[in-house]
């Protein structure tokens, strides 16, 4: 093994520990954590911002710009998903069901047609 093979390894290594250690440091403590009430409400917010931030930009703009034709799959994918989940929300694998009726659309759309 040359230097290079090594030092990734090491990096790999150490990435491996602070994340193990990062993710089990509430189950390490002996005393249960109760999150303030201000933090729980606070979580409530997560996913809707999860999707104002990363979601909706990345559906909606390409290099940083609006997306200025209807010839974009991701607008038809989105779609599909949205309608599916609607449809299917309280039965059970609404979200599953959203995932791959989104990427039923994507797929041959972006593939086949280069949009």
């Amino acid at each position: 093994m040359d230097s290079t093979e090594l030092w990734r390894l090491a990096v790999i290594i150490g990435l491996t520990v602070v994340t193990v250690l990062t993710r089990s440091f509430f189950y390490i403590s002996k005393k249960p954590w109760n999150l303030p009430r201000w933090t729980r409400r606070g979580l409530h917010y997560a996913p809707i911002a999860a999707l104002a931030a990363v979601v909706i930009p990345e559906t909606v703009m390409t290099q940083g710009h609006l997306i200025e034709t209807w010839a974009d799959a991701r607008l038809f994918a989105v779609a599909a998903g949205a309608t599916w989940f609607f449809w299917r929300r309280g039965k059970g694998q609404a979200v599953l069901g959203t995932i791959v009726t989104g990427m039923a659309v994507y797929l041959p759309l972006h593939m086949g047609l280069g949009w």
